[in-house]
């Protein structure tokens, strides 16, 4: 049977809205216009809704297998669909890790049997992620593997990720990196700033964050290999890859919501829902990011959702693990603090979280036009509402943004012509 979404409004290219129903039948839009034929179709009921593309995040830690009393991926991709999103990432820092075609088999069996939406899986650089020896990229990327990253662990031997970008390009997928150099990192909470020295704990200084991506991109640049940059944080970080960029050498970057919006001064004592990894830098570099979005030099929003259990973050600022979680939040919190105060328009923070993410990994996702597949999410832009942690489909809790009142939230999700999520609901 087909689907027909009416009365919804559309954001076209001018960021102007307009009316519009959408027909769809099994996973394909079929039909994009106004007073389509509801006849023997099935009717959702869109008036005063805004019908966007479903989001991609290509950043998300699902933490199964080895971390299920954090997150699974049933429990994870329901958060994704609670947030919008209908395509995620899941990063390999699991145990075991993705780094065999039996162990990736084994994770893709489960991502078919439990998730909710779309999940496209990481395999790792390395074995183990231990920084030791590469994997078999060419039968990893046969059975599947997305893209390849150690992320949480940077690669320290610059010959070591030299070969592993040959091997990449070789098989045209991307490294994906987490940007930093080990000798640097201090044993640090926090960023190196005001916030670690009025506190009186380890920094974590901005030069382990740059050094380690101005490596990268020589290297990269030597390999002709398609380099990501994970999470970027820092003014000298965005600078670097902007001249990059110049220079014609094939680098992307991605951005999160909470480096987007936070900084170091907003850090309240030692509290460990504002401890992630990279930390939370300063005003100046927040402001860089920023400016490193509207100028291209970011090419992307990804949330580094990294769900931990409450007794974990209850260990101190130094000893509770790295790590936020961002799905169920990231458009709310968006759309208030940058569309509503005028940094950003809905428009350009929409393909933020679609189509470029979608572009720079050359993935058919992200566009809402006929004949593209049917995810699709609905917003409530006028709703104000409170952030509630105990309210997340996710198991983890670990966000600063609790009880922060936002507008844009997600009222149902779908994804590939099903309904994943509807009002606090989640389909099977």
């Amino acid at each position: 049977m087909k689907t027909v979404i009416k009365n919804g409004v559309l954001l076209d290219n001018q960021n102007s809205f307009k009316k519009a129903d959408i027909e769809m039948e099994g996973k394909v839009i079929t039909k994009i216009g106004e007073n389509l034929a509801t006849e023997n179709c099935k009717v959702v009921d869109a008036e005063g809704l805004l019908i966007t593309s479903g989001f991609v995040d290509l950043h998300v830690h699902l933490r199964e297998p080895g971390g299920e009393h954090k997150e699974t991926i049933a429990s994870g991709t329901q958060a994704a669909a609670r947030g919008g999103f209908t395509t995620v990432a899941a990063m390999p820092n699991t145990r075991p890790v993705p780094d065999t075609v039996e162990n990736l088999e084994a994770l893709n069996r489960k991502i078919e049997e439990t998730a909710h939406v779309r999940v496209l899986p990481y395999a790792s650089i390395t074995i183990r992620e231990a920084g030791k020896e590469l994997t078999d990229f060419s039968s990893l990327k046969q059975t599947g593997a997305f893209a390849f990253t150690d992320d949480g662990v940077g690669i320290q031997e610059a010959g070591m990720m030299l070969e592993a970008m040959k091997r990449a390009a070789a098989q045209d997928v991307a490294i994906v990196a987490h940007c930093e150099d080990n000798s640097l990192i201090n044993k640090g909470s926090v960023h190196e700033g005001r916030f670690s020295k009025e506190q009186g704990i380890n920094g974590i200084p901005s030069v382990c964050e740059a050094v380690h991506i101005a490596r990268d991109i020589l290297l990269a640049e030597a390999a002709d290999c398609h380099y990501h940059v994970c999470h970027i944080s820092t003014k000298e970080s965005v600078r670097t890859v902007r001249d990059a960029k110049r220079a014609g050498i094939r680098v992307t970057a991605e951005v999160t919501p909470h480096h987007l919006l936070l900084c170091e001064d907003d850090i309240p004592g030692l509290d460990t829902n504002y401890k992630m990894n990279p930390p939370l830098r300063g005003r100046e570099d927040r402001d860089a990011l920023i400016e490193g979005l509207l100028d291209g030099t970011i090419d992307f929003i990804a949330t580094d959702h990294a769900p931990h259990a409450a007794e974990e973050k209850a260990q101190g600022m130094q000893l509770a693990p790295f790590g936020i979680v961002g799905l169920e939040t990231a458009f709310p919190l968006l759309y208030t603090e940058l569309v509503k105060k005028g940094v950003i328009t809905l428009k350009q923070l929409i393909d933020f979280m679609t189509i470029k993410p979608s572009e720079s990994f050359s993935l058919p996702y992200g566009e809402l036009k006929e004949g593209a597949i049917a995810d699709i999410v609905l917003i409530d832009l006028e709703t104000e509402k409170e952030i509630n942690a105990e309210e997340f489909a996710s198991k983890g809790k670990n966000t600063p943004f609790n009880e922060k009142k936002c507008y844009g939230w997600p009222v149902m999700t779908i994804a590939e012509g099903k309904i994943a999520w509807e009002k606090g609901r989640v389909q099977g």
